[in-house]
């Protein structure tokens, strides 16, 4: 089994990113992206994960996360993916408005029939390519600001406090979208 992207010590803080099976543009819908958030928040509340930073792109997810003493970040990220995939999965299922709806499930049910860790569908990548972020604030910027300047290079915004689903605000303005645990000033 491969060691190269794990979450290996429990007091490390983590840049982890990871996509959609197939890079689906799921999170072009709002309601999508909203289950993310409210499945974010759950485990900061819940789940002992302390969210430092993050972005909802239209097919990926990059956070900038670490988790309170007495909790494993390998099981708050297993969580994490399992709720808001079921969660997201069951919209799109029960939808009446979603045009994408029969080629996107063919897609996540084809993906789950070629893995035999799930049962019919698969959402979400299986990897989370976790980088531990050395102690100096230096790194922490670097990866905050290229995690906040993905919808920039994107060209989906100007600015990274524009994009309303992003962390970005309250690194820049204040209060965002989800309660954070911010990381510098």
């Amino acid at each position: 089994m491969s060691t190269k992207y794990k979450l290996h010590d429990p007091t490390e803080i983590y840049f982890v990113s990871f996509a959609v099976v197939g890079w689906i543009d799921v999170f072009t819908r709002a309601l999508y992206r909203d289950i993310l958030l409210e499945s974010l928040s759950y485990c900061r509340k819940e789940k002992g994960l302390k969210l430092h930073a993050w972005v909802i792109m239209s097919n990926h997810v990059h956070l900038i996360i670490s988790s309170k003493e007495g909790y494993l970040l390998p099981n708050i990220m297993r969580d994490l993916k399992k709720y808001s995939s079921f969660r997201i999965l069951k919209e799109i299922k029960e939808s009446i408005t979603e045009s994408r709806k029969e080629w996107m499930l063919y897609l996540f049910s084809k993906a789950g029939q070629q893995n035999g860790n799930n049962k019919n569908f698969q959402f979400w990548r299986q990897d989370n390519h976790p980088i531990a972020l050395d102690p100096n604030l230096n790194m922490f910027d670097e990866r905050i600001n290229y995690l906040h300047n993905n919808p920039v290079e994107a060209g989906i915004v100007a600015s990274p406090a524009d994009y309303l689903y992003s962390s970005a605000i309250d690194y820049e303005e204040g209060k965002g979208l989800i309660e954070i645990d911010l990381l510098i000033g």
